[in-house]
């Protein structure tokens, strides 16, 4: 059978107003033109399921059983593509992204307030997971995309650069630190020093050890989250070190937070997509807002995409 929409909904509106004028007027289209359609319907199926005569136009017994399930098949597709212009048209939809926890208690939130404000009608769902996570949660198809730290490439997944950021030196009021005009790396680490588990300590002495030949990277204490490692140096147990987008986490414990000379160490972060698949609009929106947000935002010498390739 080669059935179109266009008798289907012709059929439908015979049989609702038994009436090839009403009909035809409520598709906007000639009483000739209705005719035709709901000739080739019947053609199609074999089967006359509009009775017709000079009196009165009525549903055959076999239209009579056809016609409210291809209502309920028009109606259903009404409901569908009106969801699809409502997401087009950015007034609906949900979107999922992971971010590390550090990230998602620091930048993010403040970015899905930002758009909240926009696009009201769109929900950002954050997923706060550990850093290795993000992209297996990007490749597994739980969120629409992930930000996080470079990691190892994976053939799957596309890596945009979203910013860049220097690290910096965290301490406590009246530390003596806080008397120097500008802080090297080498005036650091002669304090107790706390840092992040995993590949986050592990690529910052990689780092130092190419500048500086005769330093290696000696913490006192590794921790899993930054917040744990601002508590503790909160309490007078050294310093710490983390990459400037934390600034608002430091700020919340009071701590001083400076900028790390001789060498400047950044960290790029990016976006992660699944190669193959596209996004939805109202992701793909979002994801366009949080390039923006933060080229318009420079923060602490945050460097954005284009800045950091040109760096």
């Amino acid at each position: 059978m080669n059935v179109t929409l266009r008798q289907l909904r012709a059929f439908v509106a015979v049989g609702r107003t038994e009436s090839f004028t009403l009909a035809a007027e409520s598709m906007f289209i000639t009483q000739s033109a209705l005719s035709g359609l709901i000739r080739d319907f019947e053609q199609a199926l074999g089967l006359r399921v509009v009775d017709r005569s000079t009196r009165r136009t009525s549903l055959s017994d076999v239209g009579r059983d056809l016609y409210p399930l291809v209502e309920k098949i028009l109606n259903d597709l009404d409901r569908v593509m009106d969801e699809v212009a409502q997401r087009q048209a950015l007034k609906t939809g949900v979107v999922r992204v992971a971010a590390p926890q550090l990230m998602a208690s620091t930048l993010l939130p403040e970015i899905v307030a930002a758009y909240a404000a926009q696009r009201s009608a769109i929900r950002v769902e954050l997923v706060d997971c550990a850093v290795e996570s993000v992209m297996s949660r990007v490749f597994s198809g739980e969120v629409d995309f992930g930000i996080g730290p470079e990691r190892d490439p994976n053939s799957d997944i596309t890596a945009t650069t979203l910013f860049r950021g220097p690290f910096m030196v965290v301490f406590p009021p009246g530390h003596p630190l806080e008397s120097k005009s500008e802080l090297t790396w080498r005036d650091i680490l002669g304090y107790p020093l706390t840092t992040l588990q995993g590949q986050f300590t592990k690529r910052l002495a990689l780092d130092l050890r190419a500048a500086l030949r005769d330093v290696n990277l000696s913490p006192a204490h590794e921790v899993s989250f930054l917040s744990t490692a601002l508590a503790m140096v909160n309490a007078g147990m050294g310093i710490t070190v983390c990459v400037s987008y934390a600034a608002s986490l430091v700020s919340l414990y009071g701590l001083t937070l400076r900028p790390l000379r001789d060498p400047e160490i950044f960290r790029s972060f990016y976006v992660f997509t699944r190669q193959g698949r596209s996004l939805s609009p109202a992701a793909e929106d979002f994801r366009r807002f949080v390039f923006d947000y933060v080229a318009e935002r420079p923060m602490l010498g945050l460097q954005t995409s284009a800045a950091a390739e040109g760096a």
